[in-house]
């Protein structure tokens, strides 16, 4: 008799889950899972795939750290104020990268991208409903809206209703026709009713706190991406009469003769164009995309076919134009380009679409979080909350008190001495009271509690942040013992290290070495005219870097040949000025100037070799506290946890 397959599949699931789960080493009485050497390991490992051999050469390195670690936190170092301090900056700057809901947030991205692949073409008819409107007003709006859709159900051409009844005050030239658009171009909740709209069919009627809308998506185009041109701008004033238009117009058409003719486009922008942002830059505007500007202007820059084409001259409401292209951006929507999705990221969390992620974060928090409602006479919190707001006495009430619980959370409990406080602090914040009224503005009280309380306690939450943390913890602790046990003791134990070069005198040596100045020009003339003085033997090479007035770096002292920064094959001699070498990351010059040859390989004394004893010396130090702390924290390895790890 077989067992259910479910059951096999739980089988699996636990003897996998259980393995990931058991720990890989211990050291005194402290363990260390598989999954977290894992995590480090990953993190750490630039060789590809992993092996046996690499396995345990970072097992060792990981060990190592651990007990440095946990030799750190014996010592209480992680009490000193400057750990703390440093831990407490760490956590506030990492924080605000986990206060999102990362599903949402990719689900939003995904959308923009898909979006922005196609511009839609749409028209608007707008019912104005004014801020604070009466019931009546607000009645009215809606009547009114209502009858341009039974109108547009009827069959009635929406250009015609939009005249008849849009409160648009462009409605009048554009007849309700807005222009095409793309993602990002409308707020979100508009956006979605021109997206969420088939071609050649109409919205109902969508309200906002604004006003009544209803939209008609009129056509659509594969996305244009972005676009620079540059412009020859003829403007004329809103007052303007037609006749003097019509001169502005004579103008531009001469103007667009001269350039067919081969006139030079900078050169007329800078005598004839009146945009006095794009004039100064030869009349060349910033990149952008659909729905930026006016819809006449923007057909007439898209239909430009190739770099360097030019518009005939058109008219906006600014004036008379003449563009020409520079350069087209193409969309990019590929979710695999980590560019492309970095920057629509970027877009998406400084949009309004952020309303929609935080209200899921804020679902899944109140969740996470345990927070639990009490409940409570809503007539007396509705007097204590009227009374808070206005700045008069709090109400002293039988059934609600200051002490009284309002919400809890299981590490605190929010009681209505908050919910003053709260609403004290807000009172003269008209953004955060506007158009709120009790109920809502509690709701935000909630929403603005349970995002301090997740946020104050997130590494329980959240297991990347805990990890995150720990990390940062341990590698502060680390860098701190290091400096007492190691660092410090090896470069002020002068005995030490004097004794350590007499035990190791011949690890010791000088290859074939120089004695030269080392000279960096942050101008090839600055180095040129170094080069030449030395040349010329003027060897005060301090004195020429005093002149320069910080362009001209230099250096001296006994370095080996294979030191010094110089060209292949060069043939060092004494008095030899060598080759400049060019620095990629700062477009400097280096170059050397020999003094003095040592060409046989010698000893070297204890000054010349302080430095590499020091480095020694504090291997020699690091191994065997490593063998003290080894003793202390006993390391033992579950070898058949550490074979079965991935390869």
């Amino acid at each position: 008799m077989t067992a259910p397959k479910t059951s096999l599949a739980l089988l699996f699931f636990l003897v996998a889950h259980t393995s990931f789960a058991q720990p890989l080493f211990s050291y005194g009485a402290k363990q260390v899972s598989r999954e977290e050497f894992l995590k480090a390991f990953n993190k750490n490992n630039t060789d590809g795939k992993p092996s046996s051999q690499s396995y345990k050469e970072y097992l060792d390195l990981y060990t190592r750290f651990k007990i440095k670690v946990q030799a750190a936190l014996d010592m209480k170092l992680d009490t000193l104020s400057s750990q703390r301090a440093e831990l407490k900056n760490f956590r506030s700057q990492v924080a605000a990268n986990y206060m999102n809901d990362s599903e949402s947030m990719n689900q939003l991205v995904e959308e923009a991208m898909k979006r922005s692949e196609k511009d839609i073409r749409f028209s608007h008819i707008y019912v104005q409903l004014p801020q604070n409107a009466s019931k009546e007003n607000e009645q009215k709006a809606r009547e009114k809206i209502n009858l341009a859709y039974v109108r547009l159900v009827k069959g009635e051409p929406f250009d015609k209703v939009a005249i008849s009844l849009s409160e648009d005050p462009a409605v009048a030239t554009n007849k309700g026709d807005i222009g095409f658009i793309t993602a990002f171009t409308l707020p979100y909740d508009l956006e979605n009713q021109v997206y969420n709209t088939a071609a050649g069919k109409f919205s109902k009627p969508y309200q906002t706190k604004i006003g009544f809308h209803i939209f008609k998506n009129t056509g659509e185009r594969k996305a244009f991406g972005k676009i620079r041109v540059a412009q020859i701008l003829l403007s004329f004033s809103p007052d303007a009469t037609n006749t003097q238009k019509q001169q502005i117009a004579l103008r531009a058409d001469s103007l667009y003769r001269a350039l067919q003719n081969g006139a030079d486009f900078k050169e007329l922008v800078q005598k004839f164009s009146t945009d006095n942002v794009s004039y100064q830059n030869g009349g060349e505007m910033q990149e952008f995309g659909t729905g930026r500007y006016e819809s006449s202007f923007e057909a007439a820059a898209f239909a430009l076919q190739k770099d360097g084409d030019m518009s005939k001259p058109f008219e906006t409401t600014f004036g008379y134009h003449i563009l020409k292209r520079i350069q087209v951006s193409p969309v990019v929507t590929d979710k695999n380009n980590k560019t492309a999705w970095d920057d629509y990221y970027q877009r998406v969390a400084e949009n309004d679409r952020m309303e929609v992620s935080k209200k899921r974060l804020l679902k899944k928090i109140l969740l996470q979080t345990g927070y639990k409602k009490f409940p409570v006479n809503e007539k007396s919190l509705t007097r204590i909350t009227d009374s808070a707001l206005a700045g008069t006495a709090i109400p002293n009430l039988n059934d609600v008190k200051r002490s009284t619980t309002l919400f809890s959370f299981p590490k605190q409990m929010v009681k209505v001495e908050d919910w003053i406080s709260y609403l004290d602090a807000i009172r003269s914040v008209d953004n955060i009271r506007a158009e709120k009224n009790n109920s809502q503005l509690f709701d935000k009280f909630i929403e603005t509690t349970a995002l301090e309380y997740y946020r104050d306690n997130l590494e329980t939450f959240n297991k990347e942040f805990a990890y995150q943390l720990k990390e940062f913890k341990e590698g502060n602790l680390l860098f701190e013992i290091m400096q007492r046990k190691i660092w410090d003791r090896a470069s002020e134990d002068s005995a030490g290290l004097k004794n350590y070069y007499d035990q190791h005198k011949a690890t010791y040596w000088w290859e074939a070495s120089a004695e030269a100045l080392i000279l960096t020009a942050t101008k090839d003339s600055i180095a040129k005219a170094a080069g030449a003085a030395l040349s010329s033997g003027n060897k005060n090479w301090r004195d020429l870097v005093d002149k320069s007035e910080g362009l001209l770096l230099g250096d001296s002292g006994r370095f080996e040949l294979g030191q010094l920064p110089v060209v292949e094959k060069t043939a060092f001699s004494v008095g030899v000025l060598t080759a400049p070498v060019k620095n990629e990351s700062d477009n400097s010059t280096t170059f050397c100037y020999i003094i003095k040859m040592y060409s046989d390989k010698e000893p070297r004394n204890f000054n010349d070799a302080r430095g590499f004893v020091i480095n020694d010396y504090q291997g020699f130090l690091e191994e065997k506290w490593i063998s003290e702390l080894r003793k202390k924290y006993p390391i033992k390895i579950d070898e058949t946890v550490l074979k079965n790890l991935p390869k």
